[in-house]
C-alpha cells in the first residue's frame, strides 16, 4: 500500500525482458534506500513491484508479462526513463496523499497541459482500443473532487468527462514529479480510489440482491460504519 507520495525521481532501463533495473536520483537516493529490503514493495511509477535486488545507487525488479502490457513499464523499458518511486507506507506512517495500492486500472494519455499563475492544469484521456478498458475500470471511478494516481502520483480530479478528466497540478509536485518531462501524447498509468471501488461494489451487489433501501447513517452503522 502506497499514499501517492513521490519520494524521488529514478531512471528505469531493461536489463532483460522480464527485469528492470531503476538508478535512483542521487539527491534523492538516501530516501529510498535507507531502509530498503530485499522483497520490499516499491512503486515505479506506480506500479507495484518487488525488490530483487539492491544496487548501489537503486534496486532491481522483476516484472511480469501482463505488468509490461497493461502498463507504461512495457513501453519505457527500451530507453531510460524517469519514473516516479515510493516505499510502501508503514504503519502510523503519514498519509499525505489517498490509498494507492500500486494495481493500475489502465492507462491514458496527456492531452494537453496548461501553465496558469499558480498551477499546471493538465488533461488525460483514452482514444481508439483502449476506450474500453477506460470506460470499465476508470470511468466510474472519476468524480470531479475525487482522488486519481497518475504515475503514481496522489491528485485531485478538477473536473471529468466519459473518457476524460483534468487536474490542477501545484508547483512543488510538478517539479518533484515527471509530470514536468510529460508531452502531449505521452502515456501515463491510471488506478481510480480504492474506497470508490469499495463503495461502488458495495452499492452494486445491493442493487443485484433487489436492496433498495436508502443509505443514511442509521444504514451505515448498521453495517459497521459508525
Amino acid at each position: 500500500m502506497f499514499t501517492g507520495i513521490i519520494q524521488s525521481l529514478g531512471y528505469l532501463s531493461a536489463q532483460r525482458a522480464d527485469r528492470l533495473e531503476i538508478t535512483l536520483a542521487p539527491a534523492d537516493a538516501h530516501r529510498v534506500l535507507g531502509d530498503m529490503e530485499l522483497g520490499d514493495s516499491i512503486a515505479v511509477d506506480g506500479v507495484c513491484l518487488t525488490v530483487e535486488a539492491i544496487a548501489h545507487q537503486g534496486f532491481l525488479a522483476d516484472v511480469s508479462p501482463e505488468t509490461l502490457q497493461r502498463t507504461t513499464l512495457g513501453r519505457a523499458k527500451e530507453r531510460r526513463t524517469a519514473v516516479n518511486i515510493e516505499t510502501s507506507l508503514r504503519v502510523g506512517g503519514k498519509v499525505g496523499g489517498h490509498f494507492v495500492s500500486g494495481h493500475v486500472d489502465g492507462v491514458g494519455q496527456l492531452l494537453s497541459n496548461e501553465q496558469t499563475d499558480n498551477a499546471w492544469l493538465l488533461s488525460f484521456g483514452v482514444v481508439g482500443s483502449l476506450q474500453g478498458q477506460w470506460q470499465q475500470y476508470l470511468a466510474p471511478y472519476l468524480v470531479p473532487k475525487g482522488s486519481i494516481a497518475v504515475n503514481g502520483i496522489s491528485l485531485t480530479v478538477a473536473d471529468c468527462g466519459e473518457d476524460w478528466f483534468n487536474v490542477a497540478v501545484i508547483p512543488h509536485t510538478y517539479s518533484e514529479t515527471n509530470l514536468q518531462l510529460l508531452q502531449p501524447g505521452d502515456w501515463v498509468n491510471l488506478e481510480g480510489d480504492i474506497l470508490g471501488k469499495y463503495a461502488a461494489r458495495f452499492l452494486s451487489r445491493g442493487q443485484a440482491m433487489g436492496q433498495t433501501k436508502d443509505i443514511d447513517l442509521a444504514f451505515l452503522h448498521e453495517h459497521g460504519y459508525g
